[in-house]
């Protein structure tokens, strides 16, 4: 997977939005660790609150990420999402172009 470098305002998690399980519930990770937007690696752990983001752009081609924030979970779904070991449980501000925030 090619992840294009991207600005954010923040250091976040890369995620997939295409993977969705459920409305506010994404895969985050197959291991303990992911690196974060600044290429920290981040350890993964149990109710541990993340950001996230994954790279888009809006109807000018201009960089528009993806921002969301959430909680992580372990996967106890099977089938295509068993690959992935932890989760990330979605808030209630749900999943927003980062400049719909400012």
């Amino acid at each position: 997977m090619l992840i294009l470098e991207t600005k954010l305002k923040e250091p976040r998690i890369y995620v997939d939005f295409n993977e969705l399980i459920e409305d506010n519930l994404v895969l985050l990770s197959k291991t303990d660790f992911k690196q974060n937007s600044d290429g920290v690696p981040i350890e993964l752990k149990e109710g541990m609150k993340v950001k996230i983001y994954m790279d888009d752009q809006n109807e000018s081609n201009e960089e528009d990420n993806l921002i969301a924030a959430g909680v992580v979970e372990l996967n106890n779904y099977g089938g295509w999402t068993k690959a992935a070991k932890w989760c990330c449980r979605i808030d209630d501000k749900g999943i927003n172009h980062e400049s719909d925030l400012t």
